[in-house]
């Protein structure tokens, strides 16, 4: 591994390098980022997933420029140019513009205007032209002057050798950094409505006059005038000061005021015209959309994050409906364990109003299969279903929950369902996804594409690959943060725990069912092809609640079993005991304990875990509804205050159901009493909360709210 590599990430992420060095050694021999961050803190000095993450993304980063470099010196070597000098150059280059900025007058081109007047003879004359004498440029024109080569006259001699001198300042490595400085420092990004199309695109109508610093541009902004040019409605671009850059290029490359001068500064603002500045706006614009792309996709990974670890109801006996009006409303039963076990459809809205036996049907389901909790999916129809199931007397207590159903008719449709339920149309399927959601978020949006589950801002706009990593991450750290009941856990459950993956996770669940339910984690080794790297990695995050070692029900690693149980054996106790007794623990002092392997760190981490088994991290099941007076846009009047849920959070605000089919916005300006520059620092997603209407507009379905003075 290349030091440099290991020095320039540790600078730039302000840790040591051993721990740099030692990440990447772990993540190059397979190891996961929640792995390391979970199991291998000594050697990483404790980093956690983020910082983890950080080191493995700069140093793709670096390799890429390295290969990059690479391929640039053998071409280079290739047209027999490559100089020590230039080679020097490359190799101190540290970024991948610097890179190319070198490169480019060796890039091999496409038959440019400076390589036509080249081909006519006149790259002397652009020499002459170019070291700026006290000669008459025409004068010396004369001589290129050859019909044969459609060179007719002195001026169109001057105008391919003016030619060859734009192409010099544009491939000027130090014009183009000053250029590249000025354009980082004020570029403007201008948007306008192309013309014709103002009425067509008129959701675009804020942007039809805008100007804004484009390194200073919201992610958000940027992002919709980046989708109004691709849907043909904005005329967008990107520039600095044209003035300025000329003088910083005539600075550079004009000297003196004579005629050849004068021939040179023509050329310099040509070349800015024509190839520098379309150049460094195409590099801007794709810094600005790479930049605008991080930042869109960090607030919906983090909206992930936050629906994925929202708050289980647990293993309870559920009816879930997915509501309809004409088609009906579809029931499924669900088990403890999540299983179907009956399912129908009953009508109690409009046009069949069949209520007296829609409830009569409800009350008997509830009583034969014992039902605890009723989940509503939060559709059409939704408000209206939860109102019919309040009504209904029921001789057993139970809760009646609206549940967000985002994603779920993509779930149903899904070749994940139809593997699970082959015998079952799509409604069906969608109600028992909402019901199944209710009892366990993360264990079923894990089978939905995250883009489709309806946290995100302008996830069609952005990086795919970029994004689709990223919320990778984030569902593998969800996963692994929750950790995974190994004989109950779906494929798709499994295909994110660590070391898995989709074919391991299948013979997992094929070996669980020939074999039927695993015994122990050691039995996790007999699974066809699940070999030590992948029982290493994955261990750990795999619980088996009825295993007789009781070290399985917890996250201690089978790589530290041998040591609780030496601290058992050194108090005289099992290890159930350890577990179960805070007054034993409290006896044991760590330092005898740590040995080449085992620090102080993972110690720690045991000791907690032997306290608390396999806790769920996720917070607690709150239970909530909405205002029973408010069931559509029409209840909303200005001045209310409701009860809500927030259920998308962006850069300029936060999302809330207020149980109406219409979310309302409260705008970050609406947050708090305070500045807010980031929302989420404010409001979680599925946060319960209380807002404020400000305002209601029916015509075009938006609500305005505020959590300023609510009275909470």
């Amino acid at each position: 591994m290349d030091q440099k590599f290991v020095s320039i990430i540790a600078n730039e992420l302000g840790v040591r390098e051993f721990q740099v060095l030692n990440t990447i050694t772990l993540l190059k021999d397979g190891g996961t980022v929640p792995f390391i961050a979970r199991y291998r803190k000594e050697m990483t000095g404790s980093l956690d997933e983020v910082q983890i993450s950080a080191i493995r993304d700069r140093y793709e980063r670096l390799v890429e420029l390295e290969k990059r470099r690479e391929a640039i010196l053998e071409s280079i070597r290739e047209q027999e140019k490559l100089t020590p000098e230039l080679e020097k150059q490359i190799l101190a280059a540290e970024t991948m513009s610097e890179l190319e900025d070198i490169y480019l007058p060796y890039r091999p081109k496409r038959r440019t205007r400076a390589t036509i007047a080249r081909e006519k003879g006149l790259e002397p004359l652009a020499k002459i032209v170019m070291a700026q004498q006290m000669i008459d440029p025409w004068q010396k024109a004369q001589s290129f002057v050859d019909p044969s080569k459609d060179v007719a006259n002195a001026e169109d001699a001057l105008a391919g050798a003016r030619d060859i001198i734009a192409e010099w300042v544009n491939e000027s490595k130090n014009g183009r950094e000053r250029v590249r400085q000025l354009f980082n420092r004020t570029s403007e990004i201008y948007s306008k409505p192309v013309k014709g199309k103002e009425l067509e695109g008129i959701k675009y109508e804020a942007y039809y006059d805008w100007q804004e610093n484009l390194m200073k541009a919201p992610s958000h902004r940027l992002l919709a005038m980046l989708r109004g040019e691709n849907e043909g409605y904005l005329k967008v671009s990107v520039e600095p000061s044209q003035e300025e850059a000329l003088e910083i290029l005539d600075r550079i490359f004009v000297r003196g005021s004579n005629d050849c001068s004068g021939q040179v500064k023509e050329a310099v603002k040509d070349s800015y015209k024509r190839l520098l500045q379309p150049s460094m706006e195409t590099e801007f614009r794709a810094i600005a959309k790479e930049r605008a792309d991080k930042e869109a996709i960090r607030v919906f990974a983090e909206n992930l994050r936050q629906l994925l670890l929202a708050s289980p109801l647990g293993q309870k006996n559920v009816l879930a409906l997915d509501p309809g009006f004409r088609t009906g409303c579809k029931i499924a039963i669900l088990d403890r364990q999540g299983r179907l076990v009956h399912n129908e459809t009953i009508y109690p809205h409009p046009p069949q109003n069949e209520v007296n036996k829609a409830s009569a049907k409800i009350q008997n389901l509830v009583k034969a299969y014992k039902i605890e909790a009723i989940a509503i999916g939060n559709g059409t129809a939704g408000r209206e279903t939860e109102n019919f199931i309040k009504r209904i007397p029921f001789d057993t207590s139970l809760v009646a929950l609206m549940v967000n159903e985002s994603g779920a008719s993509i779930y149903s449709a899904s070749d994940v369902a139809r593997e699970e339920f082959p015998d079952y149309d799509v409604t069906v399927r969608g109600a028992v996804s909402i019901g199944r959601r209710l009892m366990d978020p993360l264990s079923e949006l894990v089978k939905i594409d995250p883009k489709s589950i309806g946290v995100g801002q302008y996830q069609h706009d952005v990086s795919q690959p970029m994004l689709q990593k990223s919320l990778e991450d984030v569902v593998v750290s969800c996963v692994n943060k929750v950790g995974v009941e190994l004989n109950t856990a779906s494929k798709q459950l499994l295909t994110y725990v660590s070391g898995v993956g989709p074919v391991l996770a299948a013979r997992i669940v094929d070996f669980r069912d020939k074999n039927g339910k695993f015994e122990n984690r050691e039995q996790l080794k007999k699974v066809p092809r699940l070999g030590e790297k992948a029982f290493e990695q994955a261990a750990g995050f795999l619980r088996i609640r009825e295993s007789q070692n009781p070290l399985d029900r917890s996250s201690v690693h089978p790589e530290s079993y041998p040591v609780v149980v030496k601290m058992a054996k050194n108090l005289g106790c099992s290890v159930a005991d350890l577990m179960q007794s805070d007054e034993l623990r409290k006896k044991i002092n760590l330092a005898e304990f740590v040995t080449n392997s085992i620090g102080m760190p993972t110690l720690t981490d045991i000791m907690q875990e032997l306290a608390k088994p396999g806790l769920d991290p996720r917070e607690k099941f709150e239970f909530f509804e909405f205002d029973k007076n408010v069931n559509s846009m029409d209840d909303v009047i200005p001045g209310m205050i409701l009860p809500g849920i927030v259920t998308n959070i962006t850069n300029f605000g936060a999302f809330v159901d207020i149980g109406v089919h219409q979310d309302g916005l409260v705008h970050v300006s609406q947050l708090a009493d305070k500045f807010v520059k980031d929302p989420n620092q404010v409001v979680k997603l599925n946060q319960k909360v209380m807002v404020r209407v400000l305002e209601v507009d029916k015509e075009r379905k938006r609500i305005q709210l505020s959590m300023k003075n609510t009275g909470v």
